[in-house]
């Protein structure tokens, strides 16, 4: 059985490196308004990661 690639965390995944990497990035556009930023905030959300770090994918890289 082929899975088909979903967005989000809803998807079945065979071993728990393939949950590292796109890690999803938001638009803070609601804080920037309230702050009177002009400029485009995004935040990305490395908690995602199985480990919730940035170091995820270069553990995954020392290891294989």
């Amino acid at each position: 059985m082929t899975e088909q690639k979903k967005p989000g965390r809803g998807r079945v995944y065979g071993s728990i490196t393939e949950t590292i990497g796109d890690t999803p990035i938001v638009r803070l556009d609601k804080m920037a308004k309230e702050k009177g930023v002009k400029a485009h905030l995004l935040a990305k959300l490395e908690f995602f990661n199985p480990i919730a770090s940035v170091k995820d994918r270069i553990g995954v890289a020392m290891i294989e």
